[in-house]
C-alpha cells in the first residue's frame, strides 16, 4: 500500500498502523550525528545549547518519518533568541543550526545571513521597507541572524523607523516560518527589555536559549583547539603563561570570553613570527609549531599599567 503524505492540518487514513520506519536511515541521509559531533568538537562547555540542538534535530528528524508514514506534521516554530556577552559562541551555534536544518530537510539552502540594525534600518521616510525586505529575501531558505537586536526599538526616538523593520520581520517570521528561521541575539537584560516592549515578538520567539560566559578551564581549552587547528603548539612555559595570561584578562575590561582568546593567540603568532624573523638563519619544523612564554609575556595585560588602561578605554592586547 503507498503511503500518503500528509500536509499540515490534514489528516490521512490511507497508511497502515503496522508500518515500519527506519530511524537510522533518517540520521544517516541527513548526517545529523556528524554535525551534532561537530558541535561538540567545536564548541567547548555550552551543555543546555548543545541540548536544545539536539532535542530540535530529533524533533525534525521524527518530523520526517511522521510524514513518510501519513502522518500530520506541522512546521515547528524554530524563531530563537540567544542571550549572552560576546564571544560565547552565539554566531558560531547559528551556523551549525543553519546546517543541521539544511540536512533535516527545515531550510533549503540552510545559509546564514547575519546583520545588525544599519542593515535593516533606513534613515529616511520609505528607505527601511526596501532594506529589511531586501535582508529577508537574501536570508530565504536559511538563518537570519541579528545580533544586538534590542537597537531596532530605541524608545526614546519617536522619529526611528525601527518598528517599522520589525513589523516586516514580525511578518516575514509568522508568513514565511517554513522558509526562514530568525535569530535574535544580545546581552539578556537588553533582550528582556526588548520583548516587553515588542510582545507581538516574544510570542513568536519559541526557543530561549542562554550563552553563558566560560570559565577559566574553558577558555584554555578553547585557546587549545584554536591552536591544534592552526597546527600550533604550546611549550610547557607558555601553557602555564596561557593560563595565566587568561586569568587575568578576565579581570579587565571588554572581555569578550572566546573571542579575547582568539586575540591573544593571534597576537601570540604575531610575536612569534617576528621573533623567528629576527633570528635570522634556518628555522626547525619545531620552531615553526612552537609558541613560547615569551610570545604571550609581551602582553600588555602583563604590565604593570595594564589595569589602568583597560579601565581607561584601552583594551588590553
Amino acid at each position: 500500500m503507498t503511503t500518503q503524505l500528509a500536509q499540515p492540518g490534514v489528516s490521512t487514513e490511507t497508511a497502515p498502523n503496522d508500518v515500519s520506519l527506519d530511524v537510522e536511515s533518517v540520521l544517516r541521509e541527513s548526517q545529523m550525528d556528524d554535525v551534532l559531533a561537530e558541535l561538540d568538537e567545536e564548541l567547548v562547555g555550552l551543555a543546555a545549547v548543545k541540548t536544545r540542538m539536539r532535542e530540535i534535530a530529533a524533533l525534525l528528524a521524527i518530523d520526517r518519518l511522521r510524514r513518510e508514514a501519513g502522518l500530520v506534521s506541522e512546521p515547528p516554530g524554530l524563531h530563537m533568541c540567544f542571550t549572552g556577552g560576546p564571544g560565547t559562541g552565539k554566531t558560531t551555534v547559528a551556523l551549525q543550526i543553519a546546517d543541521i536544518l539544511h540536512r533535516l530537510g527545515y531550510l533549503e539552502k540552510g545559509h546564514l545571513v547575519a546583520v545588525t540594525r544599519e542593515d535593516l534600518v533606513g534613515q529616511y521616510v520609505g528607505h527601511t521597507a526596501p532594506k529589511t525586505k531586501e535582508v529577508i529575501k537574501r536570508a530565504l531558505g536559511g538563518v537570519l541572524f541579528i545580533d544586538e537586536a534590542y537597537y531596532l526599538f530605541r524608545q526614546e526616538n519617536e522619529r526611528d523607523y525601527g518598528p517599522e523593520a520589525i513589523e516586516i520581520l514580525l511578518g516575514a517570521m509568522e508568513n514565511q516560518r517554513d522558509q526562514i528561521v530568525v535569530v535574535l541575539a544580545g546581552y539578556k537584560d537588553k533582550m528582556d527589555a526588548f520583548f516587553h516592549a515588542n510582545p507581538g515578538m516574544y510570542s513568536r520567539v519559541p526557543h530561549h536559549i542562554d550563552f553563558p560566559d566560560y570559565s577559566a578551564a574553558e577558555l584554555m581549552e578553547i585557546g587549545r583547539l584554536m591552536l591544534r587547528r592552526q597546527m600550533y603548539e604550546l611549550s610547557d612555559d607558555a601553557v602555564a603563561t596561557l593560563e595565566d595570561y587568561i586569568e587575568r584578562r578576565m579581570l579587565l575590561p571588554e572581555f569578550a570570553n572566546g573571542r579575547s582568546v582568539r586575540n591573544a593567540i593571534d597576537r601570540a603568532r604575531l610575536r612569534h613570527a617576528s621573533r623567528l624573523i629576527e633570528t635570522g638563519g634556518r628555522v626547525s619544523r619545531d620552531d615553526l609549531l612552537r609558541i613560547e612564554a615569551e610570545d604571550l609575556l609581551k602582553s600588555r595585560v602583563f604590565t604593570s599599567d595594564a589595569t589602568r588602561r583597560a579601565g581607561d578605554g584601552t583594551p588590553a592586547a
